[in-house]
């Protein structure tokens, strides 16, 4: 199958669960922050282990600013069109163009009729969901009073508005023959899941869809492919989170996937997913989409790629489809994924002055302990004289510089939090919902929560540089051994500072009575951080902009 050169979404499905509102908040927020496109909610109805999955959408839409929300997949039976297309559009009018919907025609029908819906046949499902689309656009365009007759729903001089701040996609989650034909006809995405489809029935499901749109006059590219995940030995993709780019890269490019939605729980799952495994997959596309023709009926892929027909691009950098570096990767056929990436120099006459710049550190101590001495740190060899870089090239250097402003901001965040519990402004709703029943130091179990996350995430950022950045810049360019070196022991130094956090945190929030809220740690980690981070920038960007990543 194609790739349709859409660009790509990396979004997370989250379950909210009645008494823990704040485990769902957290994760939402976390992809709000760290430029992931997508938070979704399933849509059980008739589960009461299950919050109502527009009630969801509503509060994580207004605790985030950029993300863009959506039900994975709104259950049909359940919720009658009209109803989905008004709360769908004022959603979408609340939040500022942020919502899009996922439609399923129903499942587990016991369920479904012990909750007053209708049971369907197969083909009733696939009648109903059509009648339901056109419900659901009639209502969202503006004019006159609509009339529609249908089996299952219709409007009878209906009032259409109000109209959606964008034009909201309706991303099927389908099965079946008759179901992707629907898709291909009609809708804007086909949204199946890896339990269900796994990758080796996409090829399949992408034919009836793009046979479907060809004969209902559409171009196969209208249609956004999705891919709910399934981590694991029997799922996908599959194996540590550093292989996965290879693997939603192979669907994109082969498949024409274009969006990813992780199932996730805890914050530093999502944060790491958007600082390592979306930026990766981006790069691999973009080489491979630079090197090979586009196929027939594809979206454009110069610059950020056109979203497919009747899909908004919901605000934010994440939105658009990056370029990464290199040439294409070479691609297996077999639906496994890249066999190995190889990056080669382009040609130093073409491209232009390297544009990313190092962040500065601002020089500010807040500590006065020192973790090493600054004025010892070794350079690199200077650039070529006259080097120039295309903007692939340059892409993975500028992710570098991305990657730490998220380590910086969410610094400001934990600094900013330890203030409030020390000030004692942090009042009991904040907390994490999951502790309401203890009367006593719930603001030490959020500064604890919030301060673990952080530390987790600093630690596997450098870990992976470690293990996989440094040697692949030491093989380019032995030069580069001190500068290496020397970032791989303050690596070290910072982690000793984050054990001796850690430590204090677990008797602060265990209530030690010797042990205070740790302002004088985290200032040193603070310190050491910013000036590593400044270090590693000035001396790794232009080497990450000639070699690339090796990633």
């Amino acid at each position: 199958m194609p790739d349709y050169g859409h660009d790509l979404l990396f979004g997370v499905v989250l379950m909210p669960a009645p008494g823990h509102g704040e485990d769902v908040l957290a994760p939402a927020r976390a992809a709000d922050r760290a430029g992931l496109d997508l938070v979704s909610v399933p849509d059980h109805p008739y589960q009461p282990g299950l919050l109502d999955a527009w009630t969801a959408l509503a509060v994580i839409a207004a605790s985030t600013s950029r993300v863009r929300v959506f039900p994975n997949v709104a259950n049909l039976p359940l919720r009658p069109p009209a109803m989905l297309a008004r709360s769908a559009a004022g959603l979408d009018l609340f939040s500022g163009g942020r919502v899009e919907l996922g439609l399923g025609a129903g499942a587990y029908w016991d369920s479904i009729a012990a909750d007053g819906g209708p049971r369907r046949s197969p083909g009733e499902a696939v009648r109903a969901t059509r009648e339901a689309i056109e419900v659901i656009r009639a209502l969202w365009t503006p004019g006159p009073r609509v009339h529609l007759d249908g089996e299952h729903y219709g409007l009878h001089g209906a009032a259409p508005g109000p109209a959606p701040a964008h034009p909201v996609s309706i991303w099927l989650g389908a099965l079946g023959p008759r179901m992707l034909d629907l898709v291909g006809s009609v809708a804007d995405g086909w949204l199946p899941s890896v339990p269900h489809v796994p990758p080796g029935r996409l090829a399949a499901g992408h034919r009836l869809i793009d046979e479907a749109a060809v004969r209902a006059g559409r171009q196969p590219a209208a249609v956004r492919r999705l891919y709910n995940l399934s981590p694991g030995p029997e799922g996908f993709p599959q194996g540590p989170p550093g292989s996965w780019p290879e693997q939603l890269a192979a669907l994109a490019l082969e498949h024409g996937t274009s969006a990813f939605l992780l199932p996730a729980r805890q914050p530093e799952e999502v944060t790491l997913f958007a600082a390592e495994v979306a930026p990766a997959t981006r790069e691999l596309v973009a080489a491979s989409r630079r090197g090979a023709p586009a196929p027939p009926g594809s979206a454009p892929t110069t610059g950020a790629a056109a979203p497919p027909a009747g899909e908004g691009r919901g605000p934010g950098p994440m939105a658009a489809g990056r370029t990464g570096g290199g040439p294409a990767p070479e691609v297996r056929t077999d639906g496994v994924g890249p066999s190995r990436r190889s990056r080669a120099v382009e040609a130093a006459s073409s491209g232009e002055v390297l544009s990313v710049r190092a962040s500065p550190d601002g020089g500010e101590r807040r500590s006065a302990t020192r973790l090493w001495d600054e004025s010892t740190r070794p350079s690199g060899p200077p650039a070529e004289p006259g080097r120039r870089y295309t903007p692939g090239e340059q892409e993975p250097a500028r992710n570098l510089v991305a990657a730490h402003d998220r380590l910086r901001a969410d610094l400001d965040q934990l600094r900013g939090i330890v203030r409030e519990v020390v000030e004692g402004r942090i009042g009991p709703g904040e907390t994490r919902s999951l502790l309401r029943e203890l009367s006593v130091r719930q603001d030490a179990w959020m500064l604890g929560a919030h301060c673990a996350s952080y530390c987790r995430v600093t630690t596997a950022h450098h870990t992976r540089e470690d293990q996989d950045l440094f040697p692949y810049l030491r093989r380019h360019d032995r030069r580069l051994g001190p500068v290496l070196d020397r970032l791989t022991e303050e690596h070290h130094a910072i982690q000793g500072v984050i054990d001796r956090l850690d430590r204090e945190l677990v008797g602060f929030v265990g209530g030690a009575s010797d042990q205070e809220v740790p302002v004088s740690t985290l200032d040193l980690l603070a310190d050491a951080l910013l000036s590593h981070l400044a270090y590693e920038e000035q001396e790794l960007i232009e080497p990450m902009a000639r070699f690339g990543t090796g990633w």
